[in-house]
């Protein structure tokens, strides 16, 4: 739900080469039913934390969603989801 510049600032201080979603309006957030409404500071809606792994045909194929900012998938459990739904190691962006 951050700003564009708060996300652009954040990307290039830990070096990131791709685009962060900004979504200040909470629009994408409410369409994958994320909101946490009052969980931020000073009550303000914030965001639950959420992994996809999304097909190239836009399907999601797994999601992890939780209420809490410290919880997150472990990447050994990512690449064995990508094991369990037969993706291949070009498919995980990994090469070839």
């Amino acid at each position: 739900m951050d700003p564009p510049e708060i996300n652009r600032a954040h990307r290039l201080k830990q070096g990131y080469e791709f685009t962060f979603l900004s979504d200040a309006n909470a629009e994408v957030i409410r369409r994958y039913d994320l909101l946490h409404p009052s969980a931020g500071p000073g009550s303000v809606d914030i965001s639950r934390p959420a992994e996809f792994l999304i097909d190239a045909a836009g399907t999601v194929r797994w999601e992890n969603i939780t209420t809490s900012f410290a919880v997150r998938a472990r990447p050994e459990q990512v690449l064995k989801i990508f094991d369990d739904l037969g993706l291949s190691a070009a498919g995980r962006g990994l090469g070839g």
